[in-house]
């Protein structure tokens, strides 16, 4: 639920404005005039957005978005008021509000203005997507360098080995044959013997694997190779539920 603070005196606008706001399914706190809005807005409360009155008691609007804008630059801050010169406008604007409403506004308009100004927030707060780096537990492949590194060691692999790792992880949690395995790796018009996908399997443990203390690849008997996390436990209670299974030999 994003958090709104409406610093607006006239008590009429902002009752409305409150019970549109919360019908939207947003959390609202108003203040009635400048000072009370600005200490609200320096509070340790978090806040998603500010609607700011620029005619208000005490302490005008524009005063009170200057001092905010210089403890906070990326706080949204809608500008509310009655005045529509193109001076006042350009004044609010860059003093740091990212959006300006002339009363009397339309509700509508308004709530489209904060949805699109709350989205672009969350937008620039979520991390910047990185397509070149595969990730696994506590390992990491970086496509473009090429480079494994897990636990914080480097690991050295050829080519073929880093294109099998990197199929298996593209395809996590997926069980893979080796027939897929081949026409991704080695190419659709391999000529040889299924058996190199086992061969390169057990180099890629060898690195992979076998230095640290989770495994990551599982063999499917009879059908392939897939790659998780937890697969050494997953494996192992596997080997116990069929060893449960299988019928106890008598003493000789």
């Amino acid at each position: 639920m994003s958090r709104i603070l409406l610093i607006e005196d006239e008590e009429r606008i902002a009752r409305v404005l409150k019970l549109e706001l919360e019908h939207e399914g947003y959390e609202v706190h108003t203040k009635p005039d400048g000072r009370a809005g600005l200490d609200a807005a320096l509070s340790e409360t978090e806040w998603d957005l500010i609607l700011l009155d620029v005619m208000l008691p005490e302490l005008s609007g524009l005063e009170v978005l200057r001092r905010v804008r210089q403890v906070n630059a990326t706080l949204p801050i809608i500008l509310l008021t009655a005045r529509d010169a193109v001076s006042d406008r350009v004044s609010g604007l860059d003093q740091g509000a990212n959006d300006y409403v002339t009363k009397p506004f339309a509700t509508i308009e308004l709530l489209a203005r904060i949805r699109s100004l709350l989205r672009q927030r969350n937008l620039q707060d979520q991390p910047a997507e990185q397509p070149h780096l595969l990730k696994i537990d506590d390992l990491t492949m970086d496509l473009k360098s090429r480079s494994v590194v897990r636990e914080e060691t480097t690991i050295e692999l050829t080519p073929t080995e880093f294109e099998l790792l990197r199929f298996l992880i593209q395809h996590r949690d997926e069980v893979m044959t080796r027939e897929q395995i081949i026409s991704e790796v080695w190419g659709y018009d391999f000529v040889g013997d299924t058996n190199v996908v086992d061969v390169y399997i057990r180099y890629l443990r060898q690195k992979v694997d076998k230095p640290f203390s989770s495994k990551l690849i599982q063999t499917i008997r009879g059908v392939g190779y897939l790659i998780k996390v937890d697969a050494a436990q997953a494996s192992k209670e596997a080997e116990e539920a069929s060893g449960a299974a299988a019928p106890k030999e008598k003493p000789l």
